[in-house]
């Protein structure tokens, strides 16, 4: 007996429309503000940054789901939309936001079913739990824990040696700065319960740490506190 194959729910076409429905709703959301964009100086509030953000939590939620056995279908729908309304909501209730815009996009592109939006809206209006892991879907689990993995590693590096420019930092902070980003990412990694996102963590972390100790090998008056030696 052969391998039975689910067929996707969303098509490659109707994925692609949504992201180019998720890119411009972000811009006008900036676009729309009277200041020209909450901190739109700072690269995480902007249409820019932000899109780039759920791009790299739909590649990792779609993995974690995909090996963890959740349904991917709505595990990477859901990641497209979950921060959909991050630069024009309050932070406290984007998610809620998030799920409403995306109801209202899938209800009127595409024949879905009423179980899958439920499902979807479900995970991005939960996607911001700050409880334990084990209390919500396995879905939103995928989500929340690649969310997570993008703040960390290079990502979250290079967003924090960033900020030493807006700062005014110098390059003798880096390693205190990177420690920072490695000691963060530790904690929040303390959140993770699938083995996949546990194993991502770890080797992003890795990273991190080599990256600080290369900094302190070759500026050789630094050490991890930012001091001079």
């Amino acid at each position: 007996m052969g391998v039975e194959i689910k067929e996707s729910a969303v098509s490659d076409a109707e994925f692609e429309d949504m992201k180019r429905f998720v890119s411009d709703y972000l811009s006008a959301s900036v676009e729309n503000e009277d200041d020209g964009g909450r901190m739109r100086w700072y690269p995480w509030h902007s249409a820019e940054y932000r899109f780039n953000h759920i791009l790299n939590v739909v590649d990792l939620a779609t993995r974690i789901a995909d090996r963890e056995g959740a349904d991917v279908d709505v595990v990477r729908v859901a990641a497209l939309f979950h921060d959909i309304s991050k630069l024009e909501a309050d932070q406290e209730v984007h998610a809620e936001e998030g799920a409403r815009v995306a109801r209202e996009f899938l209800s009127t592109h595409g024949d879905y079913p009423e179980s899958f939006l439920e499902q979807v809206c479900q995970v991005v209006s939960d996607h911001s739990y700050q409880g334990p892991l084990t209390d919500v879907s396995l879905e939103t689990r995928c989500l929340i824990e690649a969310d997570i993995l993008d703040k960390i590693g290079a990502n979250g590096t290079a967003l924090m040696l960033l900020r030493m420019g807006y700062e005014a930092r110098t390059h003798m902070d880096a390693a205190e700065m990177v420690e920072r980003v490695f000691e963060r990412g530790r904690d929040a990694s303390e959140r993770l319960e699938t083995d996949t996102a546990q194993s991502f963590a770890h080797q992003r972390l890795k990273r991190v740490k080599w990256f600080r100790e290369w900094l302190e090998d070759e500026v050789p008056e630094m050490d991890h506190d930012g001091q001079f030696n």
